[in-house]
C-alpha cells in the first residue's frame, strides 16, 4: 500500500475524487465510485467490494481501518471539509471500484422476495427503499429502465450504504419479467386499477413487489405480467403514495404473512 500526502485542492487525484461525485459519466468510465463515512465504508467492504485509493484526515480520525486500498491519501482538516460530499463523514472517503449489478449475480434464498421498481427517477427514493429492503430481509431490489445512477452519492447516503447490504441489478422491464417468471416468482403490481387489498392477497410464495412511478405509475408490460395486482388503502383526498412507502408497507405484509 502507497502512501501520499495532498494539500491542494488542484492536485488531479483530488480532482478526480470530485468528478467522480459530481458526474455519472466519470463513476462509467472510470469504473469507480465514492463512499464517504466509516459506517457506509464498512457496509461497502463487507458486500465485497474492493477499495482503490482512500483518502484519510487523521485530524479527524485518528486510526484508519484496514481497507485493503491501494493508494491512501493523507488530507489536512481544511481540504477535507471541501472535498466531502456531506459533513461529518467521520475523516475517511474511498474510492471504490464498482462492479456489475446483473440479473444473472443474483442469489436467491428458497422463497424470495424481491422489490422492483421501474423507472424510478430519484436517488433519495431508491435509497429509501433499500433500507425498507434491508429491514424486511429481501432477497433483492431490481430497478429496471433505471434513470438513476446505482452509485449516485445520493443514492447511498440515502439508503445508509442499504445499497451493499441489499443485493441489486439494473435491467430492462422485459428481462426482469422473463427472470422472474424463470424463477417462479409471482408478480404483484402495486396499481389501483382491478386492484385487490394487499393483505388480501397471498405473498408466502416467491414474490416480486412491483412499484412504478408516482407521476405515471406501472407501464402496461408490468400490468400485463402481473400474476395480481394489489393495491393499499387511500382515505384521504389523494391516490398515491410515495415509492418507498408504499414498498415499506408491501414488504412488511409479506413479513407478516410468511411469520404468521
Amino acid at each position: 500500500m502507497r502512501t501520499e500526502q495532498i494539500t491542494s485542492a488542484q492536485n488531479p487525484k483530488v480532482r478526480r475524487l470530485l468528478e467522480l461525485q459530481e458526474k455519472s459519466k466519470a463513476r462509467r468510465e472510470n469504473g469507480l465510485f465514492v463512499v464517504e463515512g466509516r459506517r457506509e465504508l464498512e457496509h461497502c467492504l463487507e458486500g465485497g467490494y474492493e477499495a482503490d485509493t482512500v483518502f484519510w484526515c487523521p485530524e479527524i480520525l485518528a486510526e484508519l481501518p484496514d481497507c485493503g486500498q491501494e493508494l491512501t491519501i493523507e488530507v489536512p482538516a481544511q481540504l477535507y471539509n471541501k472535498i466531502a460530499y456531506r459533513g461529518g463523514t467521520e475523516g475517511v472517503i474511498a474510492e471504490m471500484k464498482a462492479r456489475p449489478h446483473s440479473l444473472e449475480d443474483l442469489r436467491l434464498s428458497e422463497n424470495p422476495l424481491v422489490v422492483v421498481l421501474e423507472s424510478v427517477e430519484k436517488p433519495g427514493n431508491l435509497g429509501a427503499v433499500l433500507r425498507s429492503a434491508d429491514a424486511a430481509g429481501a432477497d433483492a431490489v431490481i430497478v429496471c429502465d433505471p434513470l438513476t445512477d446505482l452509485y449516485n452519492p445520493n443514492l447511498i447516503r440515502s439508503s445508509i450504504g442499504g445499497i451493499f447490504t441489499v443485493q441489486s441489478a439494473a435491467a430492462t422491464s422485459e428481462e426482469t419479467i422473463a427472470w422472474l417468471k424463470g424463477h417462479g416468482i409471482q408478480i404483484l403490481t402495486a396499481q389501483l386499477q382491478d386492484s385487490e387489498w394487499y393483505y388480501e392477497t397471498p405473498m408466502k410464495q416467491g414474490t416480486a413487489i412491483v412499484i412504478g412511478t408516482e407521476a405515471t405509475g406501472l407501464t402496461d408490460i408490468w400490468r400485463e405480467a402481473a400474476d395480481a395486482h394489489i393495491k393499499i388503502p387511500m382515505l384521504g383526498k389523494l391516490d398515491s403514495l410515495n415509492a418507498s412507502v408504499s414498498a415499506a408497507i408491501l414488504l412488511f405484509e409479506a413479513v407478516r404473512q410468511r411469520n404468521a
